[in-house]
């Protein structure tokens, strides 16, 4: 199968090697999909894209005009894609419904511990040689009430580990029937309002987006913590600000944010102007914000280049992929859910 994969990082090319192992002529592209770079999917049979490539309806109409039969995204979330102009193009999709979910579970609760702690106050200080202890109090997890929004693989693995630390764990989902057996399902305002730490790990769709916002903060006890390693759309950024800056909010961990698109990923160090929204919510001491960086652990990296060959692997055999598939039998596809750049091709994968 000729495939192009777009937004490719150097560091994730030696696990699509690992996992290709030459079944595929694969392209690689540094360049993240869209209107400009759709022009290299041209005679392919597919591409697989990340989670802050272009999807949209124009650029799935070229894809088909080019031949383009496949799409196949890297992450879990489907949000990027416009499944509707793909279903009318007759472009079958599939995503990887999970990978190592301790990756994502255990930046998540990291990102907890080092706001809690304030490490990143206290080894900017212990680097000028200050060793005070001045404005590094923080709290036992021990006894705790942590809510997860978002009980699957993911949610799952977060709520064993603050387990671990001795926490009551909550969860909600919008399926009901997800949950361990020592994690109570509750509904979502029981969940905002009992919980010390709110940690957030559920897919962003159309009915959930803006879900952290003015009305739901306001459920929250005063001081809360916030940890985000989902999606950052979940969250409404200026009412999460506002919320930080009348001391609502008491702490805020972030992954993914809510316009990184065109911003996570790359170095914007000298970029003028930067997001001020950003900025604002970076002044906070009381704010920590990664780059999207919940997956980066080389398990994880060699399980997304697993699925993602195998996904290819399925379509060249005329197999369905996810969910859809069921052993070894054939099976029709089923849907996975319902500005201009540079051209830099970088080399060709074996």
């Amino acid at each position: 199968m000729k495939v192009v994969v777009y937004s490719i990082k150097p560091f994730e090319k030696e696990f699509l090697i690992r996992a290709n192992q030459k079944k595929h002529e694969i392209t690689l592209i540094s360049n993240a999909l869209s209107l400009e770079t759709v022009i290299y999917a041209e005679g392919k049979d597919a591409i697989v894209i990340s989670a802050n490539d272009d999807a949209s309806e124009t650029v799935i109409n070229k894809l088909a005009d080019f031949g383009v039969k496949y799409i196949a995204t890297r992450s879990v979330g489907t949000d990027h894609i416009d499944i509707d102009a793909a279903e009318n193009k007759n472009i079958k999709l599939a995503n990887v419904p999970d990978y190592s979910p301790q990756a994502i579970a255990e930046h998540a609760v990291t990102l907890a511990l080092a706001l809690n702690r304030r490490l990143i106050r206290a080894e900017k200080n212990a680097r000028n040689f200050d060793f005070r202890g001045d404005e590094l109090i923080g709290f036992n997890f021990y006894g705790k009430t942590v809510g997860i929004i978002g009980m699957g693989h993911i949610g799952l693995a977060a709520a064993d580990i603050f387990k671990g630390f001795g926490c009551e764990v909550l969860g909600y989902d919008i399926n009901l029937g997800t949950g361990h057996d020592h994690v109570p399902l509750v509904d979502l305002n029981e969940l905002l309002s009992r919980s010390d730490i709110i940690s957030i790990h559920t897919p962003l769709t159309a009915a959930n987006r803006g879900m952290i916002n003015k009305s739901s903060i306001a459920f929250m006890k005063d001081g809360v913590m916030i940890i985000n390693t989902a999606r950052g759309a979940l969250i409404k950024t200026k009412d999460v600000l506002y919320a930080l800056d009348s001391g609502k909010i008491g702490y805020l961990g972030l992954d993914v944010y809510e316009f990184e698109k065109g911003l996570f990923f790359e170095d914007h160090e000298y970029d003028k102007p930067q997001d001020e929204l950003l900025k604002r919510l970076m002044d906070h001491p009381n704010v920590l914000i990664t780059p999207h960086q919940g997956y980066l652990t080389k398990e994880a990296l060699q399980e997304i280049a697993n699925k993602t060959i195998e996904n290819l692997d399925l379509w060249q055999q005329e197999r369905c992929v996810g969910d859809a598939c069921i052993g070894n039998q054939q099976c029709e596809q089923k849907t996975v859910a319902k500005k201009p750049a540079e051209l830099d091709p970088m080399n060709h994968l074996p």
